[in-house]
């Protein structure tokens, strides 16, 4: 029980602790029209990919992430919108090329290298591209950039992870001059999709990424006050609620 709970404490601290020096001086925020054009071809519109035919255009993928490499942000002069437009598709475009290298995989989850130390060490920490010639991952995107430079819980709907129960990748790219809207589509969409979120008046069954970042949906009020931003149905403040089991089988077409 001790090495348990000192692991999650170790988590704990990974995940909320430090913060990235990822990004450049002097930048300019790249075009997203290419990744645009991908996620219009190869991801249907209730998000499901079609990772075969990424690897046909492995080529205009890899110069996408290239592209982001080499340009990455300057928190000085690039506005908020262009920040977070570039690391939400910054992850999701790394995550897409992460399972096309590896592919096929019934689950990223297979991707963990062989640790010790499960959740500490996972894929999402492996090293595998550049972001303004440092190595970075998922991780430090995620964790380190998005959730502690921003105050937007929205971002939990925007990043995909790849696996059917993430909220679904959308099928055109994040860019800045309709950034809110698109952050608004995302969260309707998935607290909405009857299969990821389970709502009704007096009790909702809600996908475990609402337990695992509750302290970012609650900032100003309980999960049940955030909800109700979003939800179709309007829940009481006594609901019940629980949370779904997670499926990390690949969200493949």
């Amino acid at each position: 029980m001790k090495v348990q709970i000192l692991l999650a404490c170790i988590l704990l601290f990974n995940l909320s602790c430090g913060a990235s020096d990822l990004g450049a001086l002097g930048s300019s925020a790249p075009s997203h029209e290419l990744f645009d054009q991908l996620l219009k071809k190869h991801v249907t519109k209730d998000g499901m990919v079609d990772y075969q035919g990424f690897i046909k255009d492995k080529a205009i993928l890899n110069q996408y992430c290239d592209l982001l490499s080499k340009n990455a942000p300057d928190r000085k002069s690039w506005s908020e919108a262009e920040q977070l437009a570039y690391w939400i598709n910054a992850y999701n475009a790394f995550t897409i090329k992460l399972i096309v290298d590896n592919y096929p995989v019934k689950s990223i989850q297979d991707l963990h290298p062989k640790i010790k130390i499960p959740l500490i060490n996972t894929v999402w920490h492996i090293k595998f591209f550049q972001i303004g010639g440092q190595d970075a991952s998922l991780d430090e995107i995620e964790h380190k950039i998005l959730r502690k430079e921003f105050e937007e819980p929205r971002i939990h709907f925007a990043i995909n992870c790849a696996s059917y129960s993430c909220p679904p990748l959308l099928n055109e790219a994040f860019v800045p001059a309709k950034l809110d809207a698109q952050l608004d589509k995302v969260a309707i969409a998935f607290i909405n999709d009857p299969k990821r979120n389970k709502i009704s008046k007096d009790k909702v069954e809600i996908s475990k990424i609402f337990s695992w970042f509750k302290g970012d949906f609650t900032k100003n009020g309980n999960i049940i006050d955030y909800l109700n931003q979003y939800s179709k149905v309007k829940i009481n403040t006594k609901a019940k609620v629980s949370h779904l089991d997670y499926d990390w089988s690949l969200n493949e077409k």
